[in-house]
């Protein structure tokens, strides 16, 4: 899977059901804590924006304003199922290459594809240690 020279990243049909049917759906594009990008139905980027207004940590809310809300970018589904990904943002996650897009269940993150093998190789920043002891913990 790649970012086209435009921009655009092409939404899998599957991912695209979980959201709605048919061309118009808002997204939201956004830096999350980790090194890619999150990817929102406007819907539920509007949620956590009220949980960052209700935060009494006001350091903290600051911290997410300025961050996860100040560089988030709307993102219209058009009729390819295609998104457009701003370029700071494609910046900012090293998206310059072949990237994995992956399901988190209320939102999608978008990985350099290397990232995504560091993340799940046997280098120093795999996550697989912490992964084997985050199954154990997992009624299955």
């Amino acid at each position: 899977m790649t970012i086209d020279d435009k921009g655009r990243l092409a939404i899998p049909a599957r991912f695209r059901q979980q959201l709605a049917d048919g061309p118009g759906l808002q997204l939201v594009v956004t830096k999350g804590p980790d090194h890619c990008l999150e990817i929102y139905p406007a819907a539920e980027f509007r949620r956590i924006t009220d949980q960052i207004e209700q935060m009494e940590n006001r350091d903290d809310a600051e911290l997410l304003k300025m961050a996860f809300v100040g560089l988030a970018a709307e993102a219209e589904v058009d009729r390819q199922g295609r998104i457009s990904v701003p370029p700071m943002l494609r910046e900012m996650a090293q998206l310059d290459g072949p990237v994995v897009l992956a399901g988190q269940i209320n939102r999608f993150n978008l990985w350099s594809e290397t990232q995504w093998k560091e993340m799940f190789g046997t280098g120093p920043n795999s996550i697989q240690a912490a992964l084997k002891g985050a199954f154990r913990n997992l009624r299955r």
